[in-house]
């Protein structure tokens, strides 16, 4: 892994990136960043990841009340959200970098969380979910992420097995998967228990 860090991005909402961000973040004693957060300032997902891991969390760069993608939520404050705006914080440890949605969820009229990882280029983690339509979902990220040049260095398989699917994967991308497991309670005891599964499998990908 990158010194500075990893980005944690999704093929979507709902696929377990909190979860896995919780557990990565644990795994390697890094801080956890989120660059946007979108809705739910009271219960963030900065809020979350510190609940879960008892680590520390970086501030926000941009906090918006409306729990909507960032470019139409920010438009409701009456601002426009620009990448360029947006540094890496300062810190002694890697930071984990955690997305909102998708690859290509919009900043503004021009930018998305696309243009973001580019920008910070740093090592990336996709995380997919087995669904009906999930296939396509994953191999349109991954894609755009490599075609952006960006090193995606893991899939994070969110949730239960799903054999057929995982051996396509395996035949079409050249990079380790790790399995979290789908959490139906999420608290500091599950996430431990997750991390003491994964710790040696996951600093030996990421670490």
């Amino acid at each position: 892994m990158s010194a500075k860090g990893l980005f944690i991005t999704g093929i979507g909402t709902d696929v377990g990136k909190t979860v896995a961000a919780a557990v990565i973040t644990k795994a390697l004693e890094a801080d956890y960043w989120k660059p946007v957060q979108c809705g739910d300032l009271d219960n963030s997902d900065s809020i979350k990841i510190t609940q879960l891991t008892g680590l520390n969390t970086l501030p926000e760069t941009f906090r918006l009340e409306a729990p909507m993608s960032p470019h139409a939520a920010a438009y409701l404050q009456g601002i426009e959200l620009k990448i360029n705006e947006i540094e890496l914080p300062k810190s002694d440890k890697p930071i984990v970098v955690e997305g909102a949605g998708g690859v290509m969820v919009p900043f503004n009229s021009k930018e998305t969380y696309l243009d973001l990882m580019v920008k910070l280029n740093l090592p990336v983690v996709l995380v997919t979910r087995h669904y009906l339509g999930s296939i396509n979902h994953t191999m349109l990220s991954w894609k755009v992420l490599k075609e952006a040049g960006l090193n995606v260095v893991a899939l994070v398989i969110s949730g239960k097995a799903h054999e057929s699917t995982e051996s396509y994967f395996a035949k079409q991308m050249e990079m380790p998967f790790i399995r979290i497991s789908e959490l139906k309670d999420v608290s500091s005891e599950t996430v431990a228990a997750e991390l003491e599964r994964l710790k040696t499998s996951i600093k030996a990908l990421l670490g």
